[in-house]
């Protein structure tokens, strides 16, 4: 967490494979990330489902056809067996009877979810959000909050967000870094709602006391 500008997005991209990180290791489970070949990245990122900020769905395919893709490219299982898998991760999220429409048919929350349909695809270990609230409006942003809770549960995963929005911050994460903007660099690390109340930084607590979500 932290304001705009301080290498959120930037540390997600080091973590999903996408961007080399100029200093310092990323570990699954022991295995030093950027050490290994390109074959041994995708593999380990096999394991992990990732939500981007705009739902990053493919226009010109269906919601179905989205979903499939990952199972399309990464497994041998039957296109029957496809098919029934992607309907599962639909209704999971809410989208059941939607495999056949297109991204521009279905409202900006809608697009989210069917996003994270396909991040579940693969039925990951660890699942990861680049600012899954932004451009919804506060009701759908509240029920994309406790379905990502919903989720966590149901699947096991681990959820790894990136967001500056105080409601999600204190509505999903148990555990949370704040990245400074003005020195780069890590100021604070631990459950948002004691560090709210307790953090002795005054920069991580104005930022997390903008809310009256604070309060428990």
């Amino acid at each position: 967490m932290g304001e705009s500008g301080c290498g959120k997005s930037t540390l997600l991209r080091h973590l999903t494979g996408l961007k080399r990180p100029a200093a310092g290791d990323i570990f699954y489970h022991g295995i030093n990330f950027w050490e290994r070949s390109r074959k041994k990245r995708i593999q380990l990122m096999q394991q992990c489902g990732v939500l981007y900020q705009s739902g990053a769905l493919w226009s010109s395919m269906t919601i179905g056809e989205n979903v499939a893709l990952p199972l399309q490219q990464f497994t041998s299982v039957s296109d029957e067996l496809i098919k029934k898998i992607v309907d599962i991760k639909l209704a999971l999220v809410g989208l059941k009877g939607f495999s056949n429409y297109l991204p521009s048919a279905i409202s900006g929350g809608m697009r989210k979810r069917a996003g994270l349909a396909r991040a579940i695809a693969l039925d990951p270990e660890i699942v990861f959000f680049d600012e899954p609230s932004a451009g919804l409006d506060p009701i759908s942003s509240r029920m994309l909050d406790d379905l990502i809770l919903e989720l966590r549960d149901s699947l096991g995963a681990t959820i790894v967000i990136v967001t500056h929005e105080l409601a999600s911050i204190f509505a999903i994460a148990d555990d949370s870094i704040f990245l400074d903007t003005e020195t780069r660099t890590m100021l604070a690390t631990g459950d948002p709602k004691v560090l709210a109340e307790k953090s002795d930084n005054s920069k991580v607590k104005q930022f997390l006391s903008r809310s009256s979500s604070v309060k428990e």
